[in-house]
């Protein structure tokens, strides 16, 4: 009967212990299923060397979508003011493939990857897809709000610096004045509206260049206003 019952409920392989200390030091999660971990930690140029026939490709990609659904939360919860473009536009930075392979880079998951080293491989781009496939092995292993845990609280205090995304991105106005001094023309801030309904402020400003008219912007603040009025002179000018 025993033997029976263990064909039901045959206990997952445990994890690598060197995987396991990975994941523990830089995810915060313990691993049950280690088959999962270790398909997510495998590249797909070992295949043809090996006796290995799995890679972490799909894993990748249920990863990819869960990272994207958590970080889309996350800024969602982090800025109730601002609207849906604001949210893309930083969603999209977070998890570029840039920004996930520099996070892979500093984890130092090359040291725990599978992969071909006779070949020419960009670590950071292997690194960044494993990342994600790591991701994908946590959701399989823990479900949603475990990973959402791990991400946020382990894989955003330690490898993510939101602010400097956030100046990269969003500082529009600073880099407006950056062109027009490469440039040498005079550039005008315009406060063309000013509105109180008694509660909130709403700001219309006006990007002027040597006295022609730009990109027109608007928010509660007028800080916020001239941000999205430069943004939107710097897509005029094709600086976007």
């Amino acid at each position: 009967m025993s033997k029976f019952l263990n064909l039901f409920f045959k206990k997952p392989p445990k994890a690598d212990p060197e995987i396991e200390r990975f994941m523990l030091e830089r995810f915060g999660h313990a691993p049950k299923n280690g088959e999962l971990f270790l398909t997510a930690l495998t590249h797909k140029s070992i295949l043809n060397t090996s006796e290995i026939e799995i890679s972490n490709e799909r894993l990748e990609f249920l990863g990819d979508a869960i990272l994207d659904s958590i970080v889309a939360e996350f800024l969602y919860e982090r800025f109730p003011n601002e609207n849906e473009g604001y949210l893309t536009k930083i969603k999209s930075k977070v998890v570029s493939r840039n920004t996930l392979g520099t996070i892979g880079h500093d984890m130092k998951i090359g040291d725990v990857l599978r992969y071909n080293k006779n070949r020419t491989i960009k670590m950071e781009t292997i690194e960044g897809n494993a990342f994600e496939a790591l991701v994908g092995a946590i959701y399989l292993d823990a479900g949603y709000e475990a990973t959402q845990a791990c991400i946020i609280g382990h894989v955003f205090r330690k490898y993510v610096n939101l602010n400097r995304i956030l100046e990269e991105e969003i500082d529009f106005k600073s880099r407006l004045f950056i062109w027009s001094q490469k440039n040498r023309l005079p550039i005008e801030f315009e406060v063309l509206e000013e509105e109180s309904d008694g509660a909130n402020w709403k700001y219309l400003v006006r990007v002027n260049i040597s006295d022609r008219e730009y990109g027109r912007g608007s928010g509660s603040s007028k800080k916020k206003a001239e941000q999205a009025a430069a943004q939107e002179t710097l897509e005029l000018l094709g600086e976007l």
